[in-house]
Formats: C-alpha cells, structure tokens, sequence
C-alpha cells in the first residue's frame, strides 16, 4: 500500500495556548458514575465517567446548563463556519455507515435525530437505549448525525449516518462502569457498527483488564474506536485515560478556535488527534440545542467524519482511516506532539485526498534549508501566568530604574553645565 505524503504545514499560534493553559491552576476531577459493578468480571470493574462531567468550575459547560426542549440557535456554530460544508457534501454525508455512541443514552424525540437511528439500541441501567435523562450521549449523537432542518446553521458532521445507541450508563438508580462499558462494546460489534463512539474514561483514570480485553477484540474485529482524552488536563501534565489510551483506540483532544489545545484537555502521548471542544452546539433530548465544552464533544466530530470516510471507501480498514484523520490534520510541527496528537482534524483534507493510506501516519519531511518553506516550530511548555507576571514585573522595574539613573544623569549634567557658565561669566 501507498503511504500518503502530508504537505508541509505552518505552525500558527500553539505556544501561545500552551502558555495560557499551563497557567490555569490543576483542579480535582469529580466522578460522575460510581456505582458497584452491573456486570461480573473477573476483576473488579472501575467506575466510569463522562469525559466532560468533572464538575470543579474551570469553563467546563454540564448538562444541568441546557434547557431540554429549548430553543435552536440559528445561527451556524464556530466548528463548522470554519468548513467548507458544500465541498465535504459533495465528497459524502455518512449513509449506510452505522455509529455505536455507547454513552447516556440518545433522545430520539429530537427533530434532528428521529431519522438517525439505527435498530438495535439497548440499556444496561434500566429503561431504553432512546432514553437519556443526562443529555450528554444526545449531543454526542448530534455531533455525529443531526439531521439538517430549517431555522437553525447546525447539524451533524455526517448527516445521514445511523446512530446506534447503547446506554452503558447514566441511568436513574444504577449507574454503569466498565463493566457495562465492556458490554456495550460488545453488543456494538455484533451488531455491525463500524465506528463506535465513546465519550467516556474510567474514574481516578484507572486501568481495567476486562475492558482492555474487549476493546483489543473490538479492533481485532475491525471496529474504529474513537475515545474522548478526558478533561483533566488543566495541568498541562500527561496522564494515561482509558480506553482512549488502549492501543487501537483513536484518542481525541478538544482545540480550541485557534487550533489550540483547549486547557482542560487531558495531554498523553496517547493524544492521536485533536478536534473542536470549545463551545461546540448540539442536540439535547426533548428538542433544542444548546453549547457547551469538552473533549466528549471533540470525539464525535472525529467519528463523523470517520462515518464519512467510510462511506466514501468502504474497503477501508479502521487502521486505514485513522491514519487519513492523522496525515490530514492541521498539525503543530512535522510529528505529533501530547497535546494535539498528529494535529487538529480537517475534514475536507482527509476526504479530498483519495489515494490509499497506510496504516500509520507519517511525519512531514524535513524541508531543506534555502528553500523559502517555513519549517513548523517545536512546541515547548513556555512560561506560566505566574511567570510572564513576574517577567513583566521585571521589565517594569527594569525600565524604572532605567528612568532614574537617565534623571539623575541629566540632573548632574544641567548642573555641571550651570556652574561652567557660572565661570565663564565671572
């Protein structure tokens, strides 16, 4: 197989967000699932979370903001002005591709989902797989496939894939975990679903034998599993999160308008990519849209345009797509850095090229010296806020004395050249 060949590419503004994120002071994550285990296993299955559910006030958007059955937003939400829609239509918009969002369960009494759905959708916490008493596998879902209605700039990434919802969690008495998770994934194969989506990790970030077993069977079945990084990253240090960090998954960090790393975007070398998760619109049950943040809001826009890829080359494999979303991206330096991975995802790039990937990115080629091609800047930690204020401080203090000696310089030279006039005169 060919191995596609990225184009050089410039380095805009990155360090400037790192600087700006590793000011903001950690904060202590709060799991929103932590119930006893819904499944048997052969070890004990952790608790999972939502990846935008840590509840500490950091710009964070939850659930208990949006208004279920509220108004749409017309206009056309940042993530998707910044593509061209009609070009990445005409390439494809999903259909016939079947995407599992194992999350809280998917609304669809929604306008812009009650075409969306596939047969098969199932709860492991009571109730159906269509309920969804959170909201948050319902904007998920829209990411990925809102339907496209009048009155309103939003709809999904790939507006005629089929969301298959399975509710691993998020239910009124018993809540899920990896246990259920595990489940979930399985059912999702079975059940042909060739992107699964979830926006979910494990709490206290904890690895889990049973789920790392079914994820590694799942991509062992050619699932394309795209997982959330999580959001405690305001720290700016690497922590593994699972299952985005289980070899085969396509891990996801959120960006930012500017193309950078949101601040609370977990960083890892488990980073593959990055995606808008910044004030990202979508669907919430009972009807309406709202906004909110998180890299469970990065994940889906990926699995979207997976859902288009694979439409357009069926014959694909996950490993194949996953390098295109890789080499495509808007990247921070010629390989992939632990915040951004391979950089930030374009969708109309990964679809416009349809030579035939391999099976892992490759990095930019060096570009020689005296060619006049600008050669993308390593990104570094930069300084803190704390830091560039002192810096600053120190410039002030710097130019103050400065002033002074200046003053007292030129107070000594009028006088001198007043007692020499003085003499002169006498």
């Amino acid at each position: 197989m060919g191995v596609l060949t990225p184009r050089p590419r410039t380095r805009t503004s990155g360090t400037r967000a790192l600087q700006r994120a590793f000011g903001v002071l950690a904060v202590t994550g709060v799991c929103l699932t932590t119930a006893p285990p819904a499944v048997a296993t052969d070890t004990p299955a952790h608790p999972t979370r939502l990846a935008d559910a840590d509840k500490p006030s950091f710009g964070l958007s939850s659930s208990s903001e949006c208004t279920f059955g509220g108004e749409i937003i017309k206009s056309t939400p940042w993530s998707l002005q910044r593509v061209l829609l009609d070009q990445l239509r005409a390439q494809a918009t999903g259909k016939n591709v079947t995407v599992a969002v194992i999350d809280t369960g998917v609304d669809d009494s929604n306008p812009q989902l009650r075409g969306a759905m596939a047969p098969g959708s199932k709860s492991y916490v009571g109730g159906d797989g269509t309920d969804d008493i959170e909201g948050h596998g319902t904007r998920v879902a829209g990411i990925i496939a809102a339907r496209e209605i009048p009155d309103t700039g939003f709809a999904g990434i790939a507006p005629k894939a089929k969301i298959l919802s399975l509710r691993y969690t998020g239910g009124e008495e018993k809540q899920g975990d990896s246990g259920t998770m595990s489940a979930a994934i399985k059912d999702a194969v079975a059940k042909g679903a060739e992107i699964i989506n979830i926006s979910s990790d494990t709490a206290n970030k904890k690895d889990n034998p049973t789920l790392r077993n079914t994820v590694a069977e799942a991509v062992q079945d050619g699932a394309l599993i795209i997982a959330a990084s999580g959001n405690d990253g305001a720290n700016g240090k690497s922590a593994n999160t699972y299952p985005a960090s289980y070899p085969g998954v396509l891990a996801v960090a959120a960006s930012d308008r500017n193309d950078e790393r949101a601040f609370f975007s977990q960083a890892g070398d488990f980073v593959d990519v990055a995606a808008p998760g910044v004030g990202m619109v979508s669907t919430v049950p009972k009807g309406g849209q709202c906004a909110a943040d998180g890299t469970s809001f990065a994940a889906p826009y990926v699995a979207g345009v997976a859902a288009l890829l694979k439409e357009k080359h069926p014959d694909w494999t996950a490993a194949q797509i996953t390098t295109r979303l890789q080499e495509s991206a808007n990247r921070p330096g010629r390989g992939p850095n632990r915040y951004l991975g391979w950089g930030v995802v374009d969708p109309v790039a990964a679809l416009a090229d349809d030579s035939e990937p391999g099976t892992r990115p490759q990095p930019d080629p060096p570009v020689a010296q005296g060619t006049g091609e600008v050669i993308p800047m390593a990104v570094t930690m930069g300084e803190t806020e704390a830091e560039q204020e002192r810096r600053v401080a120190m410039y002030v203090v710097g130019a103050g004395l400065l002033l002074v000696l200046v003053a007292s310089g030129s107070g000594v030279a009028v006088r001198d050249w007043r007692n020499k006039r003085a003499r002169q005169s006498g």
